[in-house]
């Protein structure tokens, strides 16, 4: 169960080998999380984010999860359940895709919209389902500020994340009263192995200031939570703008 400030003593990553979710796993840790899931597909980088996580003194353990393959969502998250209650789920597996390549190559396209929707959806209505059962718990997912209007330079990426968000907050609202807690984080460009080499955007941050933003809105039990904060500003006064003026902007 949860400590005092809503912290979680579990936590099941959906995207094992998320940068943001790592950093995540670790502050919590240090917090009072005890019993860590990785959920991704089997690969080295994903036992090595395991090793890491047991050295702060977790109970770590993997389950094979390939957000591709719903089908096998509802098997593999019931293992997980099977164990034990789960405080926290982080729905934290994504792509950000090639803009240019995938425009070309709509089969590339659609693999961006079935990892970021598709799966999410397939594995957030399972683990959603799993924490109501359980009477408690909280779902978050990773959404980005890519998701309040879609841009030229990434329409692709950010209309299967304008889905996802759009899904997370119907789920939050079909949650509420059930003692499941559902919060969407809206991070900019956060600087990871997956922006490499991308000219990095204004109010760029970290996976450990998301980390950080995390814990802050599950102590709050916030629905909506932007890393940084002044860009719930920024995004507003953008999703207003007229659709020509919005054109013209370098973004």
């Amino acid at each position: 169960m949860k400590d005092a400030f809503g912290l979680p003593q579990s936590l099941l990553v959906l995207g094992g080998t998320s940068e943001i979710a790592l950093a995540t796993a670790r502050r919590l840790i240090a917090r009072r999380t005890r019993t860590v899931w990785l959920a991704g597909r089997p690969t080295p980088a994903l036992e090595s984010a395991a090793a890491d996580l047991r050295a702060l003194g977790a109970d770590v353990r993997t389950v094979a999860f390939d957000a591709l393959d719903p089908a096998s969502h509802e098997s593999a998250l019931g293992k997980v359940f099977a164990e034990g209650d789960i405080d926290l789920v982080l729905l934290a597996f994504g792509v950000l895709g090639d803009q240019a390549r995938d425009e070309r190559d709509p089969v590339a396209a659609v693999r961006v919209a079935q990892t970021n929707y598709t799966g999410a959806v397939s594995a957030g209505l399972v683990a959603a389902r799993a924490l109501q059962s359980q009477g408690h718990g909280s779902l978050v997912v990773l959404s980005s500020v890519a998701a309040e209007r879609a841009r030229r330079a990434n329409f692709i990426y950010g209309s299967s994340k304008a889905g996802l968000d759009a899904f997370a907050q119907g789920l939050g609202d079909a949650l509420h009263g059930t003692g499941v807690h559902v919060m969407v984080v809206r991070p900019g460009f956060v600087r990871t192995r997956m922006t490499a080499g991308l000219e990095e955007a204004p109010l760029a941050t970290t996976p450990e200031e998301v980390a950080a933003a995390v814990e802050l809105g599950l102590r709050r039990r916030s629905e909506t939570v932007w890393v940084p904060g002044v860009l719930r500003v920024v995004m507003s006064g953008l999703r207003h703008l007229p659709r020509g003026l919005f054109r013209r902007l370098p973004v």
